[in-house]
């Protein structure tokens, strides 16, 4: 199918360009990352580069044309593909799409169902809303609790434990700012902790089943299955006809092959939630995201934690700058982080654990937490085969699988296993599932945070990404130099933008600091709305703010940091 040419929008203010020239005829093949033309606006001069290889098939607007942004000018395709000529209407988009997912109307009565969707995770209970908000006849089977890992095991109790972090070390702070404590000496009663995790995790599932119900979405508790002719089977008896299926089956708990890691004292992030006591030692295996953030957890509970992670970083998702910056902070408050370490056998003698790692000493704890990430729960697919890639459902733009009238969002398809991505990946997938595939899940631009003390978040490229295919800047500003976070005990860290040196493109921004995870939601806008960077600089922060930091950050990029010394 032919990839449409547009006229970009370069900036939140741009409503049309002008095409200075085609550096391409028409005929002529093209090389992804080449000079497709040259266009102009009433702000810069830009070079358009194809997206992908192809032939140049069409040109709708030609040299010297005034265009309104979004609108089709060209077309790149395969050689002799048919596309109309300049000045015919833009094709429609290909409906066969669509065409393939109403196959799963055909012999359907009238009291079937238009979506039963299995899996009540984030993906799934936004699916079924989403669809019953849509005029869909919906239900929903969920096997265990309603909300999912996020809800139940995953973002929400770590995030409460992670609180509990955040009031001890305030304690610690307190003597310096002039509030005098009484036997400042603390413990932590782990009995009350999980009290407190599980009310809160109780009230969100509680809110979530309420909502399915507003909906009148017909919720079914137990496992659910896709029988061969695309109906739902709920623990193996109970059928549910339905004309289209969503799969959001979640994911679970990554194992190794590692001898001893089946030891009672070696736990998943969903046992360690459930843990009534504060062990006086933990070994972290896996220095991902929630590794370090129940490890710094646990550890300002009063556990001696140590981090055994096989690459070279902590976090190696995250910016380099910033995953080598965590580390600094955490290990200043005495956390142990052994990089480039391999386990090779977990030993339990005399109720703790022996800990073999290759080529240090063997580490003696009383705990340990399998923190390595997590795989798609593929229970639900039944007597369906997809096309899978390494364990995922693999899935197209529009949430759907190899499978016409069966859609995959979230967690199953491992594309990017976040809750919020999943929200979106579930609206996506409920509004093509009802009224046909026309909805695009962009998740390029997915933010994504570790609530750490202090926090980390990122979106777009990191450097070492960016470097590799563009001339960049960089502008970074530190939080040592923000009044709020000053005033706040709270001067660590620092936000980072990348940038296109060529036209301003923020390509990335990279948080370590106070409320990283949501600043960086406005750093996510400015790159969805293709704010350049000089245009993000006629907006005003208020003061005083931990946002300053991200202004000042973007000032800094053209060298321009008001609050900055001046670069020699």
């Amino acid at each position: 199918m032919a990839l449409e040419v547009i006229m970009p929008k370069a900036g939140v203010d741009m409503t049309e360009g002008q095409i200075v020239q085609w550096n391409k005829k028409v005929g002529e093949f093209v090389k992804e990352g080449e000079v497709l033309l040259e266009i102009m606006t009433d702000k810069v001069s830009m070079e358009l580069e194809a997206e992908e290889d192809g032939y140049l098939i069409a040109i709708l607007k030609g040299d010297g044309e005034t265009v309104p942004v979004t609108e089709v000018i060209g077309y790149l395709g395969e050689e002799g593909e048919n596309i109309p000529t300049a000045g015919a209407a833009a094709p429609e988009a290909s409906p066969a799409p669509a065409a393939a997912s109403a196959s799963n109307d055909d012999n359907k009565s009238d009291d079937a169902y238009d979506i039963v969707v299995i899996g009540g995770g984030p993906a799934g209970y936004v699916s079924a809303i989403k669809a019953a908000q849509l005029g869909g006849k919906v239900a929903l089977v969920e096997k265990s609790e309603l909300g999912g890992t996020c809800l139940n095991r995953g973002c929400i109790p770590t995030k409460t434990y992670l609180h509990n972090a955040e009031i001890i070390e305030n304690i610690g702070h307190a003597a310096n700012r002039g509030i005098i404590i009484e036997n400042p000496s603390f413990s932590v009663d782990m009995d009350k902790v999980l009290e407190t995790k599980n009310k809160v995790v109780n009230t969100l599932v509680g809110g979530v089943a309420g909502l399915l119900r507003s909906y009148g979405v017909d919720v079914h508790k137990g496992i659910g299955t896709i029988t061969k002719d695309k109906n739902v089977l709920v623990n193996g008896s109970e059928l549910l006809e339905t004309k289209k299926i969503i799969l959001a089956g979640g994911s679970k708990v990554s194992k190794i092959n590692v001898p001893g890691m089946e030891s009672p004292l070696v736990m998943t992030s969903d046992d360690i939630l459930d843990m009534n006591e504060v062990p006086e030692s933990l070994v972290i295996i896996g220095g991902g995201v929630v590794g370090i953030e129940l490890g710094q957890a646990f550890m300002t509970f009063g556990s001696k934690v140590t981090v055994i992670e096989m690459m070279d970083c902590i976090v190696p998702a995250m910016d380099a700058e910033v995953s080598k910056n965590l580390r600094l902070i955490l290990e200043r408050k005495g956390m142990t982080i052994l990089t480039d370490t391999k386990l090779q056998e977990i030993i339990e003698e005399d109720g703790k654990l022996r800990i073999k790692v290759e080529g240090k000493d063997d580490i003696i704890a009383n705990k340990a937490l399998l923190s390595i990430g997590r795989v798609p729960d593929l229970e639900g697919i039944g007597d369906v085969e997809f096309e899978l890639d390494r364990g995922r459902i693999k899935v197209n733009e529009y949430m759907e699988t190899s499978v016409p009238g069966i859609y995959a969002p979230g967690d199953i398809n491992g594309t990017k296993m976040l809750a919020h991505a999943a929200f979106r990946m579930g609206e996506v997938a409920a509004e093509n599932a009802l009224k046909g595939n026309h909805a695009v899940a962009k998740l390029n631009l997915t933010p994504a945070a570790i609530y750490t003390l202090p926090e980390v978040a990122a979106v777009g490229l990191t450097e070492e990404q960016a470097r590799e295919k563009y001339d960049v800047q960089i502008g970074k500003f530190n939080f040592a130099a923000n009044g709020r976070a000053i005033a706040s005990d709270a001067a660590q860290g620092f936000v980072k933008v990348i940038a296109d040196k060529k036209y301003g493109e923020v390509l990335g921004v990279h948080i370590i600091g106070p409320a990283a995870a949501e600043l960086i939601n406005e750093a996510s806008t400015i790159i969805e709305m293709e704010i350049t960077v000089e245009e993000m600089l006629k907006t005003i922060h208020g003061h005083p703010t931990f946002s300053e930091v991200m202004y000042e950050a973007f000032a800094d990029v053209l060298g321009l940091a008001v609050h900055s010394p001046k670069k020699k």
